[in-house]
Order: structure tokens, then sequence, then C-alpha cells
């Protein structure tokens, strides 16, 4: 099995090296090993993981759902609800999230209706913000 360096890891699963070396600090991936001179290599099995977080970002799972995700997908004796579970959760979710930014966007029209967007000074869209 080949070993390839860092920069073709990025390259090849289109994660920067950086947030490479940031999933390393966080857990998400597992400690590089390292040359003899100190530099990170990787696997195949790596690439995978790589891909497999940055798909799991994509969809929106948070760091802690990713982290479940990883161990259920590397645990052939995991059951397939446990993965539908957080899936399911993941979902509530973001419909919760896009009800308060559709919430959002409707507040942000009628504000912006109500502002003439001319010369002067006043405006009810800093003043409606104003409010408590």
């Amino acid at each position: 099995m080949s070993v390839i360096n860092i920069g073709e890891a990025s390259e090849k699963t289109g994660v920067s090296a950086k947030m490479i070396r940031h999933y390393e600090d966080i857990g998400l991936l597992p400690k590089s090993k390292r040359t003899e001179s100190g530099y990170r290599f990787y696997k195949e099995d790596d690439l995978h993981n790589l891909i497999f977080i940055k798909r799991a970002r994509a969809l929106g799972f948070s760091t802690a759902q990713i982290k479940k995700l990883m161990g259920l997908w590397l645990n052939k004796s995991r059951k397939s609800a446990d993965v539908k579970k957080i899936t399911q959760d993941h979902i509530e979710e973001l419909e919760v999230k896009l009800k308060e930014m559709q919430q959002m966007i409707k507040a942000l029209k009628e504000m912006s209706g109500c502002c003439h967007g001319d010369q002067k000074a006043e405006c009810p869209i800093l003043e409606n913000l104003s409010k408590t």
C-alpha cells in the first residue's frame, strides 16, 4: 500500500491541508503516522475517512454527529437503526433552522419594504433593529 503526504491527500480528497490537521486535532481523523523527519503521511483508509468527513460536513452534520457516524461506519457490527436515528435527528434540526431562516427572510422583507432607500437619514430598518 502506498503512502502519500498531506498535500497529495488534500489534492485527492479536496480537503485542505489545514482542515486535515484540524480534523486530526479534534479527533475526527486518527493522528497521522509520521516519517522519521516528522512529515505526516496518509494511506488509502485515511483518504476514505477524509472523503467521509467532507461529505458529512457538506450535509451539515456537526462534529459530534460525524464522530458518531464515523464510529458506526468503522464498526461492522453496527445497527443501521443507530445511523438512521442520527440522520433523522439531523433532519429535524435542519427543518427547525429552515423555519427560523424563513421567518428571518419574512421579517427582513417587511423591514426592507418599509424603507424608501432614498437620501434621507431616517431608516425604518435601523429603527426596527434598535427596538427591544
